[in-house]
């Protein structure tokens, strides 16, 4: 079993990446761009900026909380309440991530108009349900092992 959580830190580690390089070279121009194109609502500009780093923020966080689920389950530890707490985590910023894409959807849908880049608004969709497919199926996940976790102690108790 560690050949493949090893695997999985080191594919979760190079999902980080892009990101990270994302958030440093892509949006600080981008978010100059929205005050550009809307130059009436420049303020817009800073409102993305803060949403997108807070998907990034969540996206990070999330990352963490499955490198720490693969370290339980490393470590034989995997039906837990800390891998229950961890899916919860995991969940939550989905939700976010998704919130965020939601609040954000209006401005990348007025920029696809404006740049005639339809693929902008199609990512941004993508993205919002993704993130949503994933906080459905963590929750799916978290109550799966709760359920486990439940009757392995009544179990436990039995005996």
């Amino acid at each position: 079993m560690k050949r493949e959580t090893l695997f999985l830190k080191i594919v979760i580690f190079l999902m980080a990446i892009p990101v990270l390089a994302v958030c440093i070279f892509v949006l600080p121009s981008f978010s100059t761009f929205v005050g550009k194109v809307i130059p009436e609502w420049a303020f817009l500009q800073y409102l993305f900026l803060i949403a997108m780093y807070g998907t990034a923020v969540s996206y990070f966080i999330a990352l963490y909380q499955a490198m720490r689920l693969l370290s339980y389950i490393d470590k034989n530890i995997a039906f837990s309440e800390l891998s229950v707490k961890a899916l919860k985590n995991i969940k939550y910023c989905a939700i976010t991530i998704s919130g965020l894409y939601v609040l954000c959807m209006p401005i990348i849908m007025y920029l696809a108009e404006v740049d005639d880049a339809p693929g902008l608004g199609a990512l941004g969709l993508v993205i919002t349900f993704g993130s949503l497919v994933i906080a459905v199926f963590a929750a799916v996940l978290q109550k799966l092992l709760k359920n486990a976790i439940d009757i392995k102690v009544e179990n436990d108790l039995t005996v």
